[in-house]
């Protein structure tokens, strides 16, 4: 064999070589990505999402999957209504009919969980569950921990109230109009013989 033949032997092995080392790092970063933990969204029986969370978490430990599925949210709201005058809190389910699973997902894990009872599916293609983006699941995550509560206040259009606090201290308003996603409300007040509307929240008011 010549100097040039055997120079060129060697770079074919060297091509060869350096192939594989490419398609096993391809393999390696496919099966890292595969065993990465992601978020993923499970629908529920209406009104189960909280016994799916306990009965995924007794599956998790009965089946030892600890390593695989980490952590089961509900994502939850604090609530203040008034009603009669005072405050009464309740938890508010966020998305109703969801949960959110961390997981690494296999057949092993995906077995466990759309197993559970309550569960009726992976949200996603019927084959493929697609997992959430992180920035979606860190919004409503930090939602469900916010201390911000909406007020729910039972009243509506021409309802007398009180007004408890601000300029209009002790006044008898009428309301106008409602509007509950702002927690907020229209009213007409009289002044010296004239209505005059202002807007209130929810928390200035007490219900006749």
């Amino acid at each position: 064999m010549t100097k040039k033949e055997k120079s060129m032997e060697e770079e074919l092995n060297e091509d060869k070589q350096r192939e594989a080392e490419e398609v096993q790092a391809k393999e390696e970063a496919k099966q890292a990505k595969k065993n990465q933990k992601r978020w993923y969204i499970v629908h529920t029986y209406s009104g189960h999402e909280n016994k799916v969370k306990v009965n995924l978490e007794k599956r998790i430990e009965y089946m030892n999957m600890g390593e695989k599925i980490f952590r089961i949210e509900v994502p939850q709201k604090t609530v203040t209504q008034m009603k009669g005058g005072k405050k009464q809190e309740r938890e508010e389910k966020i998305f109703p009919g969801y949960v959110l699973v961390e997981m690494i997902m296999d057949e092993d894990s995906w077995y466990v969980v759309r197993h559970t009872a309550g569960v009726t599916k992976f949200v996603g293609s019927a084959k493929r569950p697609i997992p959430a983006k992180d920035s979606e699941i860190k919004k409503i995550i930090n939602r469900s921990t916010s201390t911000t509560q909406k007020i729910e206040l039972d009243v509506k259009a021409g309802d007398k109230v009180r007004i408890i606090s601000g300029p209009f201290a002790d006044f008898i308003a009428d309301i106008i109009e409602v509007y509950p996603d702002k927690s907020k409300l229209r009213a007409n007040v009289s002044i010296f013989g004239r209505e005059t509307p202002v807007e209130l929240e929810y928390k200035q008011i007490n219900k006749i």
